[in-house]
């Protein structure tokens, strides 16, 4: 009788990257990224990346950088010991009765199993999710210094290079006619060019964002991302009947449940797909296929990960037949340093896959342990 191969110790680091300039979210400005990275071990002798990483700590949402890791080293981790580790789904049903929610917890978890298991059978991730119909995916780059000139200057020089012609602005954090004033701006600098999206990151009312979507829409942006807050479904829906430019659901499209809710209210046009903010690959991919149902476009969303939970996101991305809105998996970019041995590469518009097995990725041991943070 065949050996079960199964988990006998998962480990987790805080680590904290300083970010390349100064990000400003609509709740925070970000100066480094904190994310939680874990090593799962199985009895074959073979080990397991993932990420768990938010933006801006309990600012953005429910899940910290130091909730993480306790959810993970008192909760989940001791729940898979002995376990089957090449039972994906098995383990991660289990971990459902352990823990509700801790989504992000899960997702770096379910990553980990999967870049194990790729590895076992010699495949990347993506095959084990499918297949990938692609080994590009097109990523944009956010402007988020908030001064207009500097925000210009940073998107030029990207176009010039062939990094990004599809350029976010994170706006909400002031009054919204500066905001409108400096999106506008930049999308006249810009023209055709480029696209230029807006996150409000839900920090306008209903009222206010019918005036601003207004304002934004004469000024040619292409994209508006979540004006409203998340819970709002109804409000989202009287958003989009009402305006031309699209308009795209993040933080209120976490679940299958929250997609399906969605597209009977007609509220969105787009969903923005996270593998952390719905809880692993597995996950996002049912969110993706309700969207794909109901004729809404897909977008391949970030929460900022660094390398692993990026190229994680990219794996499930690329098995999707389409991605009408490209991807925002620039979180490397952000970063000052890396803890992979070998980055993901950018190029010509477009992150290109690893194509070793699972991820396609290898811990610089030397540079997690210098940037792990010391309790």
């Amino acid at each position: 009788m065949k050996t079960p191969i199964t988990i006998t110790k998962v480990e987790s680091f805080i680590i904290d990257l300083p970010t390349i300039r100064p990000h400003k979210l609509s709740m925070t400005t970000m100066q480094k990224q904190s994310m939680v990275i874990i090593k799962l071990y199985s009895s074959d002798g073979l080990v397991g990346i993932g990420e768990a990483t938010t933006i801006g700590g309990l600012s953005y949402g429910e899940e910290s950088p130091e909730g993480i890791k306790l959810t993970i080293d008192k909760y989940l981790a001791p729940a898979l010991i002995n376990i089957d580790a090449t039972n994906i789904q098995s383990a991660m049903t289990q971990l459902s009765k352990i823990a509700k929610g801790n989504r992000l917890s899960k997702s770096a978890i379910e990553t980990a199993l999967f870049d194990a298991q790729g590895k076992r059978l010699n495949v990347s991730m993506a095959t084990l999710l499918g297949g990938a119909v692609t080994d590009t995916l097109p990523v944009l780059w956010t402007l988020a210094s908030g001064k207009t000139e500097q925000d210009i200057d940073e998107a030029e020089k990207l176009l010039a290079i062939k990094r990004h012609n599809t350029f976010k602005l994170k706006i909400g954090s002031r009054e919204p006619a500066v905001d409108i004033a400096h999106v506008s701006a930049i999308k006249k600098a810009l023209g055709n060019r480029a696209k230029v999206t807006v996150d409000v990151n839900q920090a306008w009312s209903e009222s206010t964002a019918k005036t601003g979507i207004a304002a934004l829409q004469d000024a040619g942006v292409d994209l508006i991302e979540q004006p409203i807050v998340k819970e709002n479904h109804r409000g989202l829906a009287r958003l989009r009947e009402k305006f031309i430019v699209p308009i795209m659901a993040d933080e209120a499209v976490a679940t299958p449940e929250d997609a399906f809710d969605l597209a009977c209210l007609g509220a969105a046009d787009v969903f923005a797909l996270k593998i952390a903010k719905s809880g692993g690959p597995m996950a996002v991919l049912k969110v993706a296929a309700i969207g794909e149902a109901a004729g809404i476009a897909l977008y391949g969303g970030t929460l900022l990960e660094g390398s692993i939970g990026s190229i994680a996101s990219a794996q499930a991305f690329s098995t999707l037949r389409s991605l009408e809105w490209g991807t925002e998996l620039f979180g490397p970019l952000l970063l000052t340093d890396d803890i992979v041995a070998n980055p993901p590469e950018f190029s010509n518009y477009q992150l290109k896959l690893p194509s070793g097995p699972g991820l396609g990725l290898e811990l610089d041991m030397d540079k997690l342990k210098h940037y792990q943070r010391r309790e």
